[in-house]
């Protein structure tokens, strides 16, 4: 007979999930697995909100399971942890990103590419090795894999660090792979909201020269008085970008909504690279001559291997990184939802789980 999941995950668990594609989250108890031998379980104390959280909860992308627990930026206190685990103990501060297994065989994960493997087991909306659905940081406590398990030092604040396992790692990755965080280069970073204000903060302790791309004019002095940009470029007025045109080593686009590229593929240098890491609901349009013409690219990057997020956690610690957060009660979450949806965060909202999750 086959077990159901509450007899294959026996450990009672609870959180706030949405149950329906109106993305509206309420109270959900669960449960989870067993602490295995490799496992690492931890008390949640802080949960970043990621936009994909909101467009997993109202099924925007169309593969949402439901009902869904999201979070994926989990930063906790370990309390238990498997006969055969080696790099973790309890009372350790540790995370989990974005990632809770792979296959652990292929070519990307034998190269530290976990998040490229086509098993790729994603923390939230997906489905585990025993067939059971994967829930997410909005709730009491998680279990993973100590593969999957990040350290955190104990000199980086737990609520501002957490937004780094998925927004820091989505833009420290790219800076890394296509070389465009190196001194010297200079980089444009497009949207300044939660990815962008981070990938600011990464690319100027490369050494990179640094200019924001925004819609926004208003967010000039946020970018570069408070953040350290080199420059600011109003992405609508005609004549900065012309003056800009051909300047850009790189760009980093972090935008979630639709919108058009073309002005800034103008804006690279021959052999320049446009990578996108936001991931718009629709498909964006590409014109073809302009990167022909340029031999520009336009590519794209998502999150990190484990090896790599350990080490941009590392760097991070060391030069002081951290996001810029709101936190908030658990039961502020839909009113969170609503101003992330209306871009009225400065940068990420991060939920205090720890102290503010409450089982009615």
């Amino acid at each position: 007979m086959t077990k159901s999941p509450e007899e294959r995950q026996p450990v009672k668990a609870f959180g706030w999930a949405a149950t329906d594609p109106s993305g509206h989250l309420s109270p959900f108890n669960f449960s989870r697995r067993e602490t295995g031998d490799c496992d690492v379980r931890f008390k949640v104390l802080y949960c970043g909100i990621c936009h994909s959280d909101l467009h997993a909860a109202k099924n925007e992308w169309g593969f949402s399971i439901y009902p869904l627990v999201p979070g994926h930026e989990i930063v906790g206190e370990v309390t238990e942890v498997g006969n055969q685990v080696k790099k973790v103990k309890v009372g350790d501060k540790v995370g989990v990103g974005c990632l809770v297994g792979a296959c652990h065989s292929c070519h990307d994960c034998t190269n530290d590419l976990e998040n490229y493997c086509s098993k790729r087991i994603f923390t939230y909306c997906s489905k585990g090795s025993d067939g059971t659905v994967t829930y997410g940081g909005y709730s009491d406590h998680m279990v993973a894999d100590e593969r999957y398990v990040v350290n955190f030092p104990e000199s980086m604040p737990l609520a501002a660090a957490a937004p780094l396992l998925c927004a820091g790692i989505t833009v420290y990755s790219p800076l890394k792979y296509y070389g465009l965080g190196e001194p010297g280069k200079h980089l444009g970073i497009v949207g300044l909201g939660g990815l962008g204000h981070v990938a600011v903060k990464f690319a100027k302790a490369f050494g990179a020269k640094v200019t924001v791309i925004s819609t926004s004019p208003s967010k000039k002095e946020e970018a570069v008085n408070h953040l350290g940009a080199d420059s600011f470029l109003v992405s609508h007025d005609q004549d900065q970008m012309q003056a800009a045109m051909g300047t850009m080593d790189g760009i980093i686009d972090t935008v979630s909504a639709v919108h058009p590229i073309l002005p800034l593929i103008g804006l690279l240098k021959t052999h320049g690279k446009l990578v996108m890491v936001g991931a718009p609901e629709k498909p964006l349009e590409l014109p073809i001559f302009p990167l022909a013409l340029g031999r520009k690219m336009v590519a794209g990057s998502a999150m990190g291997g484990m090896k790599e997020t350990q080490e941009m956690i590392n760097f991070a610690a060391k030069h002081k990184i951290a996001a810029d957060v709101e936190v908030i009660p658990m039961d502020y979450i839909n009113t969170a939802m609503e101003r992330l949806a209306n871009g009225d965060v400065r940068y990420r909202f991060v939920i205090d789980i720890g102290n503010t999750l409450v089982n009615p």
